[in-house]
């Protein structure tokens, strides 16, 4: 092997290694793992049809997934996970208890994970990929 062709697979060798360093660095999160076991493994939590999950944490902010923001109405959810409401009017009796629910179990989540060790506030991101897994998209809500 020549010197060029030596110092070019050891030059590309540490550079595969420090990008696989930085991968493993950004993947390996066991906080958030243990924060999500702690919501998966709740018995009202693991029940209901939509399951909320720690998407990440930093700096005592723990980022968990939501099927609702103000792109997607809560409907657009509820008529996927309960049948029985679709088509319904936002103010129907059983649109409103589905509504609740989701509410009850949106704060649940949240209080389970301000109360662990370290987490001073919770912050949600709307889990695109449930929604477009489901048929809901964005731009079919508005």
């Amino acid at each position: 092997m020549d010197r060029f062709t030596r110092n070019y697979s050891i030059v590309l060798g540490l550079v595969i290694l420090l990008a696989l360093g930085f991968w493993v660095k950004s993947v390996w999160q066991p906080k958030v793992w243990e924060l999500d076991e702690i919501l998966t493994s709740h018995p009202s939590l693991s029940t209901y049809p939509y399951q909320f999950r720690v998407r990440a944490f930093k700096d005592g902010i723990a980022v968990i997934s939501t099927p609702r923001s103000f792109d997607v109405p809560a409907i657009r959810f509820l008529e996927i996970i309960n049948p029985k409401v679709a088509g319904k009017s936002q103010d129907d009796p059983a649109m409103i208890a589905a509504q609740q629910d989701l509410i009850d179990h949106q704060k649940l989540a949240m209080g389970l994970m301000l109360g662990q060790p370290g987490v001073t506030s919770v912050d949600w991101e709307l889990d695109t990929q449930w929604l477009a897994d489901h048929g809901v998209h964005r731009s079919n809500s508005q």
